[in-house]
Order: C-alpha cells, then structure tokens, then sequence
C-alpha cells in the first residue's frame, strides 16, 4: 500500500481535518488525523492491515501488542493479516499494562502497531509493556507517521504513510497566539 492510497483513504472517509487540535502529546497542531474514521470501514481497515502486515512481515512476529485506544482496530487487523494473535494495553490510573487477561511469554516476538506516531511516548510505553513481560520486540508500525523521522524508537519501524504536519508546544502556538479555540480529539487524556 503506498502512501498516496493511505491519504486518499482517509481523505475519502473525512479522516484528515483542519482545525486547532491538542494532540496525545500535548502539542497542538493545525491538523488531525482521525483515524477512527477510516477504521469504522472493515474494507478499508483490512486494506490498512495488510499494509503494515505487508511491511513488517520480515520481522517474524507472533503476536501484535497495541496501546488503547486508537491501536487496538488496526491492531486486530495487522494480527489477521499476519496470522497472529492481537492484544492490547490500556492505562490503569495514568499507565499502560496488560489487562483483560492478556499475557507476554518470553519466548514472544512482538510487534508495537499504532493508529498514528507522533512523538512515540505511547510506542515506547507499549515497548515497556512487553519488555516488562520479558517478551522481545522486533518492530513498530503504524498507518500514519507523523514523526518526520524522529520518533527515537530503538526498535525497526514501519509506518505506511509519513505526513508532516506542524506541530507546536502551547506555549508557542500560533493558533493559540490568535486566539483560535483547541480541540481534544484523541483517545488520551
């Protein structure tokens, strides 16, 4: 899948918005990318999983981990496309772990999959999850990548679409500066 397909997916499916937003990260940004969105679509989320499926397949995964909320659809997809199971961490009081009964074993090949990397806090604490549980980690991927290369993961990474898309601590936010009301559309609060 090339990137132009990603973008004309989410543009089809009202995905990619102007606006003012405040961002998982904190940071505030011209642009948002709901991926929500495109994933209400099974055809489209399938196609996505694949994708990234297609793109990290060399890493030999066994199971796909995912942060909650927004991984955990393009997670399950990536799982099926790779023929592994998908689970998901989600935050108990400010911190990611495995709930739900879901569990990592040493000899577990994981791959960290994301609906959009910005910074790559929710990567890398979803990298913690599985080290913590002694599983190895073979990669990272996500549908967007927002990170202009700079995400600093120790790990290989795969992300089907780069997108620059400014972004800007709130202290120095020009969109703040005139005046123009925030949006938090993201599943982090």
């Amino acid at each position: 899948m090339t990137d132009i397909e990603v973008l004309r997916l989410f543009r089809e499916s009202g995905a990619l918005l102007e606006g003012h937003f405040r961002l998982s990260s904190g940071l505030h940004s011209p642009g948002y990318l709901q991926c929500a969105l495109v994933l209400q679509h099974p055809e489209r989320a399938a196609a996505l999983g694949r994708g990234i499926a297609d793109a990290s397949r060399a890493w030999g995964a066994t199971v796909v981990l995912s942060p909650a909320m927004g991984g955990i659809v393009i997670g399950q997809e990536v799982g099926r496309a790779l023929g592994v199971r998908a689970i998901f961490a989600e935050r108990t009081d400010g911190t990611l772990s495995l709930r739900r009964g879901f569990s990592l074993a040493p000899g577990d090949r994981v791959l960290i999959v994301e609906d959009v990397l910005t910074t790559g806090t929710s990567t890398r604490e979803t990298i913690d999850v599985a080290v913590a549980a002694g599983a190895t980690v073979v990669g990272a991927a996500s549908i967007m990548d927002r990170s202009g290369g700079r995400h600093g993961l120790d790990v290989p990474f795969a992300g089907l679409c780069p997108m620059v898309l400014p972004t800007h601590s709130p202290e120095s936010c020009p969109l703040c500066a005139s005046g123009l009301p925030v949006t938090k559309p993201g599943s982090r609060a």
